[in-house]
């Protein structure tokens, strides 16, 4: 099964859900349902892609909200200095090229 089951099409309004494929489109599929997906959506997803697959967007993605990725820091045991979007800014506003 490469394409994305219909009851989670929902998830993915502002694409045509029938073109994803889960191959290509693994990360993106991954954040949208870490993101919104309920249960049943999240059930599929490990069932899917696996914890380390999940693990892997968890840690690279910008994308989810710091929100989900301290959830899923919790639920799949990752460090928090391994998230992406949970390290801090590299625009340090106290540097010396910031400063006018």
């Amino acid at each position: 099964m490469d394409k994305l089951p219909e009851d989670l099409h929902r998830y993915f309004w502002d694409t045509e859900p029938t073109r994803l494929n889960l191959k290509r489109h693994r990360n993106s599929i991954i954040e949208r349902i870490l993101e919104f997906g309920d249960e049943k959506a999240i059930r599929w997803l490990r069932q899917t892609f696996g914890d380390e697959a999940i693990k892997e967007v968890v840690c690279q993605s910008r994308r989810i909200s710091k929100r989900t990725a301290n959830f899923w820091r919790l639920i799949l045991n990752i460090p928090k200095e391994q998230i992406a979007c949970l390290s801090k800014c590299s625009r340090n506003p106290l540097s010396r090229f910031w400063k006018s």
